[in-house]
């Protein structure tokens, strides 16, 4: 078959005299732009020249090699409903059941997918989902895919919750939907008053730990087993704490039939390269049996918070664990900030709206197991330097 030719390549393009139907696109940049909001894609960082503050890394694993097993296929070919079921897999999700006591797993392509997957295949029109105001995008888009009444109620307002279900009696189903650990905030929900209302009012919890596994409670199994919860739907990520990527839902064997039958992100993905299943396997066991990695991660995020604060830092109050959100205001301070960290050797992203509220800029610094004392130190000054 011939090559295109030039001639061919033109033919795709408007041509001067003709019509763009995506102008309107340079016009919306433009205004981010001027509004402080336009991201471009960062450089991936040099490890031997950035200080890296910013990855979800706790544990401090990504950088661990793959299992090189023979006979690991490397791609799962298909959708697991098709031919894309392989025996990783299956080994994954079953030493993630075991590490979070529940009866099955499933695994996702994604925390977003597993997310948005689960929630809009569960909730029905004629439900009503009670959601946090600040649960993550994907938490929020499967809401709205769902047809669900959804109610946003104030960020860990129990009282708002109680009195969002106590509306809902009518409804057909009713989900209360929330993180244990807030990705940009830090903080945490009551999650035993949360279970005590959803089994009050009927209602199903519906708890996004994807930030606390490998962190917090026994063997790192997360926040919900830390205060002695059991969530009816526990959604969890490999790319985290586990340093891989991929996510799965955790729960009953009926909720993982429901969501292989249901959850348009599973049923219409391929499913995840076995290799990285294998991988969850052995870092599953691991993450379970690393206390110590969890202790050094709780004396670094001590470490650093202490100075953070000591230089005058506006840390989000409530903020816990290893997530420090130092607010800035606006987004042209966040992004200079930014600027001047990295030209003192620390990477710390900029965080603004709509990932986070207007207003509420910040830098979101995030600690990990693998910084060393002195890498704190360098962390510290850089931070000193760059608010001078």
């Amino acid at each position: 078959m011939p090559a295109p030719t030039d001639e061919a390549f033109q033919a795709l393009d408007p041509t001067p005299g003709g019509v763009d139907a995506l102008r309107h696109l340079q016009d919306e940049l433009s205004e981010m732009e001027r509004a402080g909001l336009l991201r471009t894609p960062p450089a991936a960082p040099a490890s031997d020249r950035l200080l890296v503050l910013c990855s979800n890394d706790y544990l401090g694993y990504a950088g661990l090699a793959l299992p090189s097993e023979v006979g690991t296929a490397s791609g799962a070919g298909a959708s697991r409903l098709v031919s894309g079921t392989h025996e990783a897999h299956l080994m994954a999700e079953r030493e993630l059941a075991a590490w979070l006591s529940v009866e099955a797993t499933l695994l996702f392509s994604s925390g977003y997918a597993a997310n948005v997957g689960t929630v809009a295949a569960l909730a029905r029109p004629g439900d009503v989902v009670v959601s946090d105001a600040l649960n993550h995008a994907s938490l929020i888009d499967g809401c709205r895919l769902s047809g669900a009444t959804v109610e946003v109620v104030g960020h860990v307002d129990v009282e708002a919750v109680e009195g969002a279900l106590v509306r809902a009696r009518g409804a057909r189903r009713r989900w209360v939907v929330t993180e244990s650990l807030f990705s940009m905030d830090g903080d945490t929900p009551d999650l035993p008053r949360l279970r005590e209302l959803c089994d009050r009012h009927d209602a199903a919890l519906i708890v996004d730990e994807a930030h606390a596994l490998g962190v917090f409670g026994p063997r790192g199994a997360g926040l919900c087993a830390e205060a002695g919860v059991r969530p009816d739907v526990l959604i969890g990520t490999l790319g985290k704490s586990l340093g891989l990527h991929g996510a799965f839902v955790a729960g009953s064997s009926t909720l993982r039939t429901y969501l292989w039958n249901r959850a348009r992100s599973f049923v219409y993905s391929t499913g995840i390269s076995p290799v990285v299943a294998l991988a969850a396997v052995e870092r599953v066991r691991r993450a379970a049996a690393d206390d110590p990695a969890r202790a050094r991660l709780t004396m670094i995020t001590r470490r650093l918070r202490s100075g953070l604060l000591a230089l005058g830092a506006e840390l989000l109050p409530g903020s816990s664990g290893p997530i420090l959100p130092w607010l800035l205001k606006s987004p042209g301070a966040a992004v200079e900030m930014s600027r001047r960290l990295a030209s003192e050797g620390v990477l710390v992203q900029a965080i603004r709206p709509p990932t986070v509220p207007a207003g509420t800029s910040r830098l979101r610094i995030v600690a990990n197991a693998s910084l060393s004392e002195s890498d704190v130190e360098r962390a510290l000054a850089g931070f000193r330097e760059a608010m001078r």
